[in-house]
């Protein structure tokens, strides 16, 4: 657990080494109020609370005695042209955050605490005002240098200057970073930022070496092998189709106990191809062997090939703890002609779930109507008193059906392939009172004569069977609607510089949100290329229930916050809500181990950190000639 002291007392300074120094060097370094508390610990929480304490041998949900070796192999979609994945230029392969550490790190049976990776320990004031994380003096780059309080420096000031536009939202209530010494960084935060969970943030930072980008340009897309302190480093790359990842041997931190039972494969490999099919068909020849399937079709149809019924691949569906991901065609609000929440909602009422997932998913999946769905965190039902009293002083500001009415649900359709009757005359009532009226050619059209077009950007292929019902919906109420489909690295190109009209997006949302809503959802981030906002939402009320998220005191004052903003983005008709499963489909070949059988710890699912390799089931298939 956490340890106090007054800041009257003198305390332990990490320099090269532990040394004790005086009193009046910590009273410069840290000036504080003489009554107030200093908390020093080796991880931080949100709200406080930390599950293992500061003796703690490994996590629980881990195997502390799990072998290594071996390869872990899955698939990624479309290419790559970088190892650079905290810059807007270039495509960075998968799995290129491996080669860094931070300052502290999460665990997977906590949604919002961390422990000590680079830093041994975080000391800060009881209001977070400030923190210094003190650095663990055996952490080395892969060259073996040191890494220092200067390098943490380094890290926060270019991701500011260089990194991707949606830094410049993170670090908006840092107002420095300082080395005190080689082996301690102090982070000051703006005292009406974001209190509560900038520690956090800091923690969470990347370490670079300062060293290293002295003769290169953070800024620029490379595929150089970098320089980090991370347990992985390059093995291989072949042109934008494979890269893959060789655990260091003499990798600093692999005993912590954050580490132990982690990182136990000697290779992580990335397969990559330009479209799911040909992926399932290379999973089945062995080109790769763990696969997450996506598609309800392939689960459906397609999981009974040989390999499967020779037990040599296994099949299985794991329960998903965590919110269900915020999925669905979004908008962008940059063009004028979605700026009427009635054209966004008579769009939204063309999408025929119920056909699609009877016709084309069959009947695997659940319509989304929440930002939070699958989790404590969703708005449901008329507003309580609690939220209430956080809506209130927004009623003018926001619709009045958050007041009024039940937490807008998606209508529920005929499962008709031609459209819900009932449900399309609603779209075009509501596009006559935008006055988007219908012309003598069947096409709605403005008063300035302006056709009502929709084009939705798609990359995949197996997406159309999707999409396409939708258009033909669409053109039944007289607009004029079509799918773009692009390459991979087009669509990303195009959703960095918000070139669409409508995209299908997904973010996976956390069970204590706070300061990256202002990058999903917030005005400042609306306009930064490359920024989260791919919706570009400017409305000042939500940036004020953001704000009250963040600076939450509790954690049913949060709860009771992010519900009401649930209730507020619905109502405000950003997308049109797909479609979500509250478990994982995964396939592989039987060759691996894990240590929490069917019931992963909440924030474990797809974690192949922790599973492990058994190199006699392997060694029987690469003698089945099952593997490649």
């Amino acid at each position: 657990m956490p340890t106090y002291s007054v800041a009257s007392r003198s305390r332990e300074w990490m320099a090269l080494g532990l040394m004790i120094v005086t009193l009046a060097l910590t009273w410069a370094a840290v000036p504080v109020k003489a009554e107030e508390a200093i908390i020093k610990s080796h991880g931080i929480s949100t709200f406080g609370d930390l599950k293992y304490g500061a003796d703690f041998k490994h996590f629980d949900y881990v195997n502390p005695d799990a072998p290594k070796g071996g390869e872990f192999s899955t698939w990624a979609f479309g290419t790559f042209d970088s190892l650079t994945p905290y810059i807007l230029k270039g495509n960075a392969a998968a799995g290129s955050t491996v080669f860094y550490d931070s300052l502290m790190t999460g665990s997977m049976d906590e949604p919002d605490a961390m422990y000590g990776l680079l830093a041994h320990m975080v000391e800060y004031p009881e209001n977070r005002e400030w923190a210094i994380f003190h650095l663990r003096p055996e952490a080395k780059f892969s060259d073996g240098t040191q890494v220092t309080a200067e390098d943490v420096v380094f890290s926060y000031e270019v991701l500011r200057e260089k990194g991707q536009p949606g830094y410049q939202v993170t670090f908006k209530d840092f107002e420095s970073a300082e080395a005190l010494d080689p082996l301690r960084v102090k982070f000051t935060f703006n005292p009406e930022g974001a209190l509560r969970e900038l520690i956090m943030t800091a923690a969470g930072l990347p370490v670079f070496s300062r060293a290293y980008y002295e003769t290169r340009d953070f800024a620029e897309s490379t595929i150089e092998p970098p320089l980090g302190s991370g347990a992985y480093a390059l093995n291989e790359i072949k042109s934008g189709r494979t890269v893959s990842y060789k655990r260091r041997d003499d990798y600093w931190g692999k005993d912590l106990p954050v580490n132990v039972g982690h990182n136990n494969f000697d290779t992580l490999k990335f397969e990559y191809f330009a479209d799911y099919t040909s992926a399932f068909e290379a999973f089945k020849g062995g080109a790769y062997v763990f696969r997450e399937e996506f598609l309800s079709k392939l689960w459906a149809t397609a999981y009974d090939f040989p390999a499967i019924q020779e037990g040599r691949v296994k099949v299985e569906t794991l329960p998903d703890g965590r919110p269900a991901g915020t999925q669905g065609f979004f908008f962008n609000l940059r063009r004028d002609k979605f700026k009427d929440p009635k054209v966004r909602q008579a769009i939204e009422m063309a999408f025929n779930f119920e056909w699609s997932n009877q016709s084309l998913f069959y009947g695997i999946y659940t319509r989304t109507d929440s930002f939070w769905e699958n989790s404590t965190l969703q708005a449901e039902g008329i507003p309580g008193p609690e939220e209430l009293a956080i809506l209130e002083p927004f009623r003018g500001r926001i619709p009045e059906t958050v007041f009024t009415e039940s937490a807008y649900v998606p209508a529920v359709s005929k499962a008709r392939k031609a459209g819900d009757r009932k449900s399309l005359r609603a779209a075009a009532k509501l596009l006559d009172e935008a006055g988007w009226t219908i012309g003598d050619d069947g096409m709605r059209r403005n008063a300035k004569g302006e056709v009502l077009s929709v084009e939705i950007l798609n990359d995949s292929p197996s997406f159309e069977r999707i999409a396409l019902p939708y258009i033909d919906n669409l053109q039944r109420l007289g607009i004029d609607a079509s799918s773009e489909r692009v390459d991979a690295a087009q669509s990303a190109e195009r959703e960095k510089k918000f070139d669409f009209d409508m995209v299908t997006q997904r973010y996976a949302m956390s069970f204590t949100p706070g300061i990256e809503l202002r990058g999903i959802f917030g005005s400042q981030s609306a306009d930064l290329h490359g920024s989260n906002n791919i919706v570009g939402l400017k409305n000042e009320a939500v940036d004020e229930l953001i704000e009250k998220i963040i600076q939450a005191k509790s954690r049913e004052e949060l709860d009771h916050t992010v519900k009401a903003l649930d209730r507020v983005l619905r109502a405000l008709h950003i997308w049109v809500p797909q479609w979500y499963k509250p478990s994982h489909n995964i396939a592989y070949f039987d060759m691996y181990e894990r240590p929490y059988g069917d019931n992963p710890p909440p924030l474990a699912l797809g974690e192949a950190s922790i599973w492990w390799f058994n190199p006699e089931k392997a060694a029987k298939l690469k003698q089945a000639g099952a593997l490649r």
